[in-house]
């Protein structure tokens, strides 16, 4: 239960930061928001401990956990490696993903084209990212796996907002019918290809992120 807990605090410190109620390098007291969330300080601790591992915030010894938000050239760099990151899973998903891979594929584009149904973005999110670690499994490649899977983890805050751009989702769907069709047809290329743009926050998107995190 506190785990859970945990998970919705780590959201909403999330948000708090996007929307400037936190700034870049500002310390999380825990005994505040213990206060704040009406709770104990073991699921703000463990909140907290979910916003370190995302890179979100930085944890120093003796010191506490502060805010740590990636500047415009960071972001875009890590942004540009987890395209890369992608394309390499997706071409070699292409050819070595089972054919209960690409069912669990296909079922979990089908969650995703419900949560856009039901008008919620945070099931979209978590479906999506469930399509996305498929993938990664299906690279059959462990060490490869574990990179993506932490790129994600420290991309999920900005990958998730950027969803709320209007008209985001619904071109996002149209995106994953392409990753699944490559993916069933076996065309590596054109998975790698596909999959690199559907994550690459370049040009307009990136300016929009940006103005986001600024405001």
């Amino acid at each position: 239960m506190n785990i859970r807990r945990a998970d919705q605090i780590a959201d909403t410190l999330e948000q708090l930061v996007f929307s400037g109620d936190f700034q870049d390098g500002e310390r999380l007291d825990e005994l505040k928001l213990a206060e704040q969330f009406h709770v104990s300080r073991t699921p703000i601790r463990e909140a907290l401990q979910v916003l370190v591992t995302s890179g979100m915030a930085e944890q120093i010894p003796r010191r506490g956990v502060f805010i740590r938000q990636p500047g415009p050239v960071e972001l875009m760099e890590m942004f540009e490696t987890m395209a890369e990151i992608e394309a390499v899973c997706g071409r070699l998903a292409a050819t070595r993903m089972t054919d209960q891979d690409l069912v669990s594929l296909s079922e979990a584009n089908d969650r995703c084209q419900q949560a856009i149904e039901d008008t919620n973005h945070d099931q979209y999110y978590l479906e999506n990212e469930t399509f996305h670690q498929i993938i990664y499994k299906g690279a059959a490649n462990s060490y490869l796996e574990k990179q993506a899977l932490q790129l994600q983890s420290r991309l999920r805050a900005y990958r998730r907002i950027q969803l709320r751009f209007r008209g985001r989702l619904n071109q996002s769907m149209n995106e994953h019918s392409q990753i699944l069709k490559s993916l069933k047809e076996g065309d590596a290329e054109k998975a790698a290809e596909v999959l690199r743009n559907h994550v690459a926050v370049q040009g307009e998107k990136f300016h929009q992120l940006i103005a986001s995190l600024n405001r």
